[in-house]
């Protein structure tokens, strides 16, 4: 590839770096070698110092490298990794992965949270031939360009979560296996109107009646909406079990607005801000009894290498848990080491057919990959981590008899944790 070229063309903006100092900063480097020729892998997180699920890529990263350290490294390689710190931008995201390709070498690329982000970069990716696994953003967007031009956006795979059209997925096939057990005859479809939203909407639309839940009352709601006050009177008017949600921006304000006046309806669905391991101290417990869905929680067991990974994390981090992206961005970076040792290669031309084949068992489930042509709902899904039902969780925050949150797993069965659904005490 021709880096200089690269460089000339986008005006020099990969000179821009974020200030040193701080360990979880733009520019950290951990695992750094004595060796010749390091492998180095490159992380874009958002705001590790200060946001949990950049902190939680970063940390996940850091336990990755220094396993594959412990264990010979990559093909008997030392391993680096270095931080790119989005800010939270998709501008400062691009620059942070030119830097990352042009000025430190890596030879992968893991991490973005933000859809915006992941669009952002995809070009660039495409430009350097250099393999990228999105451990943050779902936005299928970037499938649609894998689909239609393959040869030039082959680069990209995504090792989670899901994308956005299976996150519609997951909610039917939730409300059609559990709705009867919650006693959600009815709810009320709520979903914030951002971009991310669009395609699970979609899927709600078709498919819907497949669940025999009737739905009483539907609203992709504005963003800037600061109360749910107004639409909850509504929900309890029209009777309905359950709101049933699709929110990350507005998530908290839809939660406090429900259980601190103990609203007379269930609440649950895909809630971001409820996937945080921390959630319930930051909400002072006020989401007990709410659903939400995640790639794994601290206490499930997806598969086999879930709780050790679990447990490391534990260790290295004075007793903190990872959150999702965390999970997702171990998995991307122990299954591009895999794929190298498996290949004996660097060479992202071999790689990229070896990892359209694979079947990985990582933290958070199988890690394997829509093909070229694969479409879900008319939607490409190309290179996409495949949907598992079986290892898609909904759980339940509960409280244990030390007065502290857990995510107990209430779906699928055989992934369940606890003794199942709780009803909250005011509706029972």
């Amino acid at each position: 590839m021709n880096r200089r070229r690269f460089l000339q063309t986008t005006g020099g903006v990969a000179a821009g770096t974020a200030g040193a100092g701080c360990l979880e900063t733009a520019g950290s480097i951990v695992g750094e070698s004595d060796g010749a020729n390091p492998v180095r892998i490159g992380l874009l997180a958002p705001d590790p110092d200060s946001d949990m699920i950049g902190r939680s890529m970063y940390r996940a990263a850091r336990l990755a490298v220094r396993q594959l350290n412990d264990d010979g490294g990559i093909d008997g390689r030392e391993v680096e990794l270095v931080l790119g710190d989005t800010n939270s931008s998709p501008l400062e995201a691009r620059r942070q992965y030119q830097r990352l390709i042009l000025e430190e070498d890596v030879d992968v690329t893991t991490g973005v949270f933000a859809s915006e982000a992941l669009l952002g970069i995809i070009d660039d990716i495409a430009e350097q031939e250099t393999i990228h696994l999105t451990s943050g953003a779902a936005t299928t967007e970037v499938s649609r360009l894998v689909h239609e031009r393959y040869d030039e956006y082959k680069y990209h795979f995504r090792a989670g979560p899901n994308s956005d059209i299976d996150y519609g997925r997951m909610q039917i096939d939730f409300l059609t296996d559990m709705a009867g057990e919650l006693g959600w005859d009815s709810i009320a479809l709520l979903a914030e109107d951002y971009e991310w939203t669009k395609k699970p909407w979609g899927v709600y639309q078709n498919r819907i009646g497949e669940t025999g839940v009737d739905v009483a009352l539907q609203e992709r709601y504005p963003p800037s909406i600061d109360s749910f006050e107004s639409r909850y009177d509504e929900v309890e008017a029209v009777e309905a079990d359950a709101v049933f949600i699709t929110t990350a921006h507005t998530g908290t304000s839809a939660l406090m607005d429900w259980g601190v006046p103990e609203r007379e309806f269930d609440f649950g669905g895909i809630h971001v801000p409820m996937q945080l391991p921390a959630y319930y101290d930051l909400v002072g417990g006020e989401c007990q009894y709410a659903i939400g869905q995640s790639s794994a929680t601290a206490n499930s067991t997806i598969t086999d290498a879930t709780q050790p990974f679990v447990k490391a994390y534990r260790n290295m981090f004075e007793g903190s848990n990872p959150v999702y992206t965390g999970y997702h961005t171990y998995d991307a970076i122990t299954l591009f080491a895999s794929a190298v040792e498996d290949e004996g290669t660097f060479d992202h031309e071999e790689l990229v057919p070896a990892l359209e084949n694979v079947s990985f068992t990582g933290t958070a489930g199988t890690v394997e990959f829509y093909d070229r042509e694969a479409e879900v709902a008319g939607t490409p899904v190309a290179h996409d981590l495949v949907y598992n039902k079986a290892e898609t969780v909904y759980f339940q925050w509960q409280e244990d008899d030390d007065g502290e949150g857990r995510q107990e797993v209430i779906w699928p069965p055989e992934q369940a944790t606890g003794s199942g659904y709780v009803t909250p005490p005011w509706l029972a």
